[in-house]
């Protein structure tokens, strides 16, 4: 739009012809102010109205594209709120519903405890839990056993090792006792050898029964937990919804009654099935513990027996029998990149 400085009136004569230009210097100066100072494409205006009219008829397209920009900002924000609003509204249901859950748990345990209420017991699976209960602390006190045997014997061994090497020492020192100090060191290297034998068949006993008490047995516990827990809740709905039986037959007290019975339908679900696990993982558990033990205590027997009777080889015999590699000496330093 042509400002106001660069408009001129053109004379036209009757027959239609354009007159003659007044020969002016600022004619071109206005003109290269209009070409200067044009509408920027980004500015463009839309005029309602004709050539010349007022300002309040100009509409920038600028304005346009802010506002189409603010509800596009706007809408986006709106649906991050509607979001965020709709995770804190599970939130909140989830914390309502474990709440409503914990209230129910407890006052069952506390009536347990008290005797004034009832609780669901599997005899047998009761009796079997509670040997496997027994049986780990049992594991647990000979794995702690095999643990301090296995330190003592590793002492005893370094020992013979640093008095084999004293012997070999005095013997190249002392020349009138030579061959004594030759004998007790041949002695004392060939012991600190079986010594070394025997700790690698007591570290892989050590190792499986460990792996036995604290993952097999282990595994199974928390199984049981998981299945006292899911008892408990079961008797919890269990009492709610016998409570809720035994009230008025009004119209809310029947829909109370309908979603206690849903409830109590899905824990007796969630019970049935941990114990088909605990039962399954028990028997398991049974089997698996008779062969590793059948294995390693035939392995600590023929070992100790091979030691103590000073048979070298058939304390090598026993550990090829069990695919037991030893460890070469110094495999438990550390590298020189690993010193400090």
């Amino acid at each position: 739009m042509l400002s106001k400085a660069a408009t001129m009136e053109i004379p036209i004569n009757r027959n239609g012809d354009t007159g003659t230009l007044p020969e002016d210097d600022s004619l071109e100066q206005d003109l290269q102010q209009v070409m200067v100072s044009g509408p920027n494409l980004n500015e463009t205006s839309i005029v309602s109205g004709g050539y010349g009219g007022t300002a309040e008829g100009i509409i920038p397209t600028s304005s346009i594209k802010g506002s189409s920009m603010q509800d596009s900002r706007s809408s986006s924000s709106m649906t991050a709120e509607e979001a965020s609003r709709g995770v804190a509204v599970e939130k909140l249901d989830f914390m309502k519903q474990w709440g409503l859950n914990t209230y129910k748990c407890t006052k069952q345990m506390i009536a347990e405890r008290f005797g004034r209420g009832s609780r669901t017991v599997d005899l047998e699976l009761e009796a079997q839990i509670e040997v496997l209960r027994d049986t780990k602390r049992k594991y647990e006190n000979v794995l702690r056993l095999a643990r301090a045997l296995t330190n003592h014997l590793y002492s005893m061994v370094q020992t013979q090792h640093a008095l084999g090497d004293t012997f070999t020492d005095l013997s190249l020192k002392s020349p009138e006792l030579r061959d004594e100090f030759g004998y007790n060191a041949e002695t004392q290297k060939l012991l600190c050898k079986n010594g070394e034998t025997l700790l690698g068949a007591i570290n892989f006993f050590v190792s499986s029964i460990n792996t036995l008490v604290n993952k097999t047995m282990e595994d199974t516990l928390m199984t049981i937990k998981m299945y006292e827990a899911a008892r408990l809740e079961f008797d919890a709905y269990r009492a709610d919804l016998e409570e809720l039986s035994v009230g008025p037959r009004d119209v809310v007290n029947m829909a109370r009654i309908d979603t206690a019975q849903e409830q109590y339908q899905i824990h007796k679900d969630k019970y049935e099935r941990l114990r088909s696990d605990v039962t399954i993982k028990l028997n398991f558990l049974d089997e698996n513990k008779v062969k590793v033990m059948h294995k390693q205590l035939l392995l600590f027997h023929n070992a100790i027996s091979a030691y103590f009777a000073g048979n070298q080889q058939q304390l090598e015999q026993t550990l090829k029998q069990f695919n037991i590699k030893l460890r070469p000496p110094g495999a438990d330093k550390p590298s020189w990149l690993e010193e400090p």
